[in-house]
């Protein structure tokens, strides 16, 4: 009876390493994610703004946010990341602010860029917003489509303000 209760006892103890060992491989393989989803959202802003650099644009990080409470822009924030001993500049909304001469006048459009094309309803209303108040003459969403190394782009206003 007593080496049957000492087995139960291990049996039990083994589990809950196997339990401890699981969890630890499943922590480790969503912060895994998360860095490779950031590294590649990184990427994907890079040959965006590339990519309209070819095509003449000149492209620069918008620095602003929008604040509904004050309706106006205000500076964007300051993000510090402890774990990555780093801190993030230009987390304004939307990414970039992209120029061209047309003329003897400047065309001026903003550019989000998401890899799936889909603004959440805040973003939808900052974008609104933004248009509204004549700040860009257009709003550019990037995003990646099936073919692989392609951008593709399209205007919010034909998108989601119909």
């Amino acid at each position: 009876m007593l080496l049957k209760e000492q087995r139960r006892i291990k049996d039990v103890r083994y589990r809950q390493e196997i339990c401890k060992i699981n969890m630890v491989k499943e922590k480790i393989s969503k912060s895994l994610m998360g860095k490779r989803s950031r590294a590649a959202g990184a990427r994907f802003e890079l040959k965006v703004r590339a990519e309209l650099e070819e095509k003449g644009w000149t492209v620069t990080k918008w620095m602003n946010n929008v604040d509904f409470e004050k309706d106006k822009l205000i500076p964007a924030k300051r993000k510090y990341n402890p774990f990555m001993k780093a801190l993030s500049i230009g987390t304004g909304f939307p990414d970039f602010v992209a120029f061209r001469r047309k003329g003897k006048v400047y065309e001026v459009m903003g550019v989000e860029v998401k890899a799936k094309g889909y603004l959440d309803p805040e973003e939808r209303k900052r974008c609104k917003w933004i248009l509204e108040k004549n700040i860009f003459s257009k709003i550019l969403i990037a995003k990646k489509p099936k073919e692989r190394g392609k951008v593709e782009y399209m205007d919010f206003v034909d998108r989601y303000d119909k």
